[in-house]
């Protein structure tokens, strides 16, 4: 039997950009025959990209990207082609790859399985396959077979398992593709980016190897896509329950293409197996998402209401992150291109006058605003290069308060209207500061994180105002140490004043000594209540019984945080239903659109929360 040389390519995508996604497709089918490859296998729903969403669910969109395949036949002599897209069949619609063969497409191989939990929703949109079921598909006049399918290409019997169809244990595809003797099992994926899953696959990929005595290749979209997910392009290909090829993740690239010979392989870098590092990850994921949701915006740059605290800060960073690894990665030219902007650099420091160009700061001092935080602000961002603008917004908050002073006919004080003075001051920034990303038609950058989100710690209209949240996803303990990482690892020295800062919302006079902290309760006890009431799903009792053999906390005061937690949380529900979308960078988020869905009213978890009093 001769060897055949196979290729994974994994694409940067866009819903609805029929052209650019054609030409993603047909770029990398080009590379791959000047490589002399066999066969080419493409992600799941590469056509038309993984988050179409609804689209899927009218009769049109399905039959355009069914015509987009009959566009790919021209390029595909000489070469195998698998390609992700959705089909119709009257009132159902199945996720499918279809294989084109010199000009012909040969067959099409539906899903089995649809993917439910956190951020995927696949039932909506697309129907089952039958396992073992096989009908004919009209295709240009032509009857082409269809559902569960193997193919051969060189000797080699081929098949496929897409996504969601390899995680289903004893009932998954490959079982009945190794009892029909396929050598080689591909799996098709858009797989959304997690800190820590490509450890996952890894295990996956490798077991299945063995499992099915098959080489085994995975091949996963790439980028922010359509806003929220974001995917890693992660491509690996295992044999006898060995890596043997494995990829550089979360390229800014449109496409890659990754070559595996069979059965001779290839031997992959072994530093890519080395242990995954998550704050590594992150600033990787969230500056690929920045700047994908940048250029697919057809927006001209950034805006951020820079507090000179742990949030804000974190967001300027991986702005200038987004900067520093899109040009080392693409090159100058590309980069700017991409972003559909053109600039010739006047100095030496390119990376520093391009995050000029793209994010503008705005410190927006209120009367209980200290010089520390002015100077945390300012020293980041001129350290990052981003344009620093300050100013006061004493006069707005005096006149609004004024104005509802003089309506109801009392004076407004910090003892009985604590909540209204808070808030009137996160309230008062945002219209100026959503004046300046218009001006400059820019996105504005939303600062709210994941622990926020949890007890509503936020003002809505305020600090929650935003075209997109970028660390919504992930809690506030681990923002405060990617922040010391950030300064020491990749060397943000203008992090140091922002690290050596107590996180306030700096709202209440001064003399309150207000911290988040005080306010709510301990980050690292917030973090080990939502993963077990949020990601896990555990009742207040559970919650409580668990972390009092865990966390050095009294009880009593123990009972107090997750009182307080469970309270907030429900109460608050309709604040994350406004929250501005957010990547989805971490195991779990507490965005309604795509993990955690609650009612925004309901009876607040009172009869659960009895049960910690009789403990």
């Amino acid at each position: 039997m001769s060897s055949i040389k196979i290729a994974c390519a994994t694409l940067n995508q866009t819903p609805l950009d029929w052209k650019g996604n054609l030409e993603h497709i047909k770029s990398a089918i080009k590379e791959a025959k000047a490589d002399n490859t066999d066969l080419i296998c493409f992600p799941e729903l590469a056509i038309t990209g993984y988050g179409s969403e609804d689209l899927f669910l009218s009769y049109w969109f399905p039959q355009k990207a069914v015509k987009q395949l009959e566009k790919l036949l021209p390029f595909c002599g000489g070469i195998t082609v698998a390609v992700g897209l959705p089909i119709r069949i009257q009132e159902k619609v199945y996720n499918c790859m279809a294989i084109i063969e010199d000009h012909q497409l040969k067959g099409i191989v539906a899903k089995q399985f649809m993917a439910i939990d956190g951020v995927h929703y696949e039932f909506r949109w697309f129907t089952p396959w039958q396992a073992g079921e096989v009908i004919s598909f009209d295709f240009l006049g032509h009857s082409v077979p269809m559902g569960d399918l193997v193919f051969e290409k060189g000797g080699y019997k081929y098949g496929f398992e897409i996504c969601e169809d390899a995680w289903r244990g004893d009932v998954r595809p490959g079982f009945r593709l190794r009892d029909r003797n396929v050598q080689l099992i591909f799996n098709p994926s858009a797989s959304h980016f997690a800190m820590g899953k490509t450890k996952l696959r890894e295990e996956l990929v490798c077991k299945s190897s063995q499992l099915f005595n098959a080489t085994y290749f995975y091949v996963n979209l790439l980028g922010n896509e359509s806003g929220r997910m974001i995917f890693d392009g992660e491509i690996m290909v295992a044999d006898k329950g060995r890596l043997l090829l494995k990829n550089t993740l979360l390229s800014f690239k449109d496409f890659q293409v990754k070559y595996f010979e069979v059965p001779k392989g290839i031997q992959s870098d072994l530093s890519l197996e080395s242990e995954v590092d998550k704050n590594e990850e992150f600033v990787q994921a969230a500056s690929l998402g920045l700047f994908d949701y940048l250029r697919k915006s057809k927006s001209k740059g950034f805006v951020l209401s820079l507090s000179g605290g742990a949030d804000s800060s974190t967001i300027a960073v991986l702005v200038a992150e987004m900067v520093r690894r899109g040009i080392e990665e693409l090159g100058l030219t590309v980069f700017m291109n991409k972003l559909g902007l053109t600039y010739i650099p006047t100095s030496e420091n390119t990376k520093k006058e391009i995050v000029g160009k793209l994010l503008t700061t705005a410190y927006q001092a209120s009367e209980n605003s200290s010089f520390a935080t002015f100077q945390s602000a300012k020293t980041l961002a001129e350290s990052i290069g981003a344009v620093f603008r300050h100013w006061e917004i004493s006069d707005e908050v005096k006149g609004y308060t004024e104005k509802i002073e003089k309506a109801i006919g009392r004076r407004l004080h910090w003892k009985t209207d604590d909540i209204t003075l808070q808030n009137i001051q996160a309230r008062a920034r945002s219209p100026i500061i959503w004046m300046l990303a218009n001006i400059n038609q820019a996105l504005l950058l939303s600062t709210s994180n994941r622990s926020e989100g949890d007890v509503g710690y936020t003002t809505m209209d305020g600090d929650t105002s935003g075209s997109i949240s970028p660390i919504a996803a992930v809690d506030k303990y681990f923002v405060i140490q990617w922040l010391k990482w950030a300064e020491v690892t990749l060397g943000y020295k203008g992090l140091h004043k922002v690290n050596n800062l107590q996180p306030t919302a700096e709202l209440r006079p001064s003399d309150n000594q207000q911290t988040d902290e005080k306010d709510l309760m301990p980050y690292s006890v917030i973090v080990e209540i939502e993963k077990l009431a949020i990601r896990d799903r555990r009742s207040p009792m559970d919650v409580y019984l668990i972390l009092k053999d865990e966390l050095e906390v009294e009880s009593s005061v123990l009972k107090d945080y997750v009182r307080k937690f469970f309270r907030l949380w429900s109460r608050n529900q309709w604040k994350r239903e406004r929250l501005a979308p957010s990547f989805h960078l971490d195991e779990f988020n507490v965005d309604p659109k795509t993990w955690y869905r609650f009612p925004i009213l309901s009876g607040g978890f009172e009869e659960e929360l009895k049960e910690l009093d009789n403990y």
